[in-house]
């Protein structure tokens, strides 16, 4: 009897999460449709890759999203293990400050930032936009990762700290194990920043050579008008990194995002 009644709840929040996922997913398949109409799928991605520097776009994009994923994690973990388990004086003040940079819409810091690239002379290079990016994305990683560490138990380190561990012994060899669902969304959420910005890259690398594949489907538009099944092609090869980045590290993202989560 409590059998059936456990496969009819099963069946029906199966519907209702299916019945939700409809809305989202309906333009994902509008984007693939558009990209078949015009002269044909084969013709339109094949314009994309041969009439663009896609591939030269991509490696820049890659450069770009790995060095920001680099800084972003290591700076995060440092910040969220200090934030969570070090006691100093000004602690939760400087975590305050930390989050400050939450509440600031990313437009308005365009010009500060361009400002301090041209005067350290790293306009047109991938570090002016590795920096900022890795700027306005660490509060919020640093936000869901020290929740994350809250619920390391603090028996686990000081055991670690008993044997002699130092604390970034601890942090390497002790939490970073366990912090596996968080390290997930870190970095997926991370890669997901970098990879779809659009201005920075066109504010900060000049040179054509330089640019990011979110520029490909300008390729495609002009003043008198646009080929939008081209630019819809552009657009689902551009997300295919993320999906595949998203789908290889979707059960840990899912923990992680949900054991992260503001408390």
């Amino acid at each position: 009897m409590f059998g059936r009644t456990r496969l009819r709840e099963r069946i029906i929040i199966q519907l209702l999460a299916t019945v939700i996922a409809i809305p989202f997913a309906f333009p994902l398949v509008a984007i693939v449709a558009k990209s078949f109409e015009g002269q044909g799928p084969a013709a339109n991605y094949l314009a994309v890759l041969t009439k663009t520097p896609f591939l030269r776009f991509m490696l820049n994009s890659l450069i770009i999203s790995g060095g920001t994923v680099a800084l972003v994690f290591v700076c995060t973990m440092l910040a969220a293990f200090a934030f969570s388990k070090l006691r100093f004086r000004g602690r939760d003040t400087l975590f305050v400050v930390v989050l400050g940079g939450l509440v600031l819409p990313a437009i308005a810091l365009i010009v500060p930032i361009f400002t301090i690239v041209l005067r350290l002379g790293l306009l047109n290079t991938y570090v002016a936009v590795i920096l900022p990016l890795a700027a306005i994305t660490i509060p919020f990683t640093v936000l869901v990762t020290r929740n994350f560490l809250d619920g390391v138990p603090d028996e686990i380190l000081e055991a670690a700290k008993i044997d002699g561990a130092s604390s970034f012994t601890t942090l390497l060899r002790v939490v970073l194990p366990l912090a596996k669902p968080i390290i997930a969304v870190v970095l997926v959420w991370t890669f997901l920043q970098s990879w779809n910005e659009f201005f920075l890259p066109l504010l900060l690398l000049q040179s054509t050579e330089m640019q990011a594949i979110t520029q490909v489907p300008l390729y495609f538009t002009s003043e008198y008008g646009s080929d939008t099944p081209k630019i819809f092609a552009s657009l689902v090869l551009l997300s295919l990194p993320v999906v595949v980045a998203y789908l290889s590290m979707q059960r840990f993202f899912e923990r992680g995002l949900t054991a992260g989560a503001v408390k």
